[in-house]
């Protein structure tokens, strides 16, 4: 099985993120999605979770580094954040 680690993106810190709002698999996360992970996350866990945060969990999502995320996923991201 693997680990919310073992995703791209995914270090310790927003690992341990994941697991206080129940997201404790890949599956979950996938499931899930990265704008409600997101959502949960400031909601529950970090107040003052950044864009790079929902980056790194859009791209752990898609199976890519965040920095590699279309122009056009980055905009949409960037409009959703804004919008909280």
């Amino acid at each position: 099985m693997q680990k919310l680690t073992d995703l791209t993106n995914i270090g310790p810190k927003l690992a341990d993120n994941l697991e206080k709002i129940g997201v404790t698999t890949p599956e979950q996360l996938q499931e899930l999605g990265a704008e409600e992970a997101f959502v949960r996350i400031r909601a529950q866990v970090d107040p003052t979770a950044c864009l790079h945060q929902m980056e790194a969990l859009a791209g752990a999502v898609e199976g890519i580094k965040k920095g590699l995320l279309p122009q056009e996923r980055k905009s949409e991201l960037k409009a959703w954040f804004k919008g909280l």
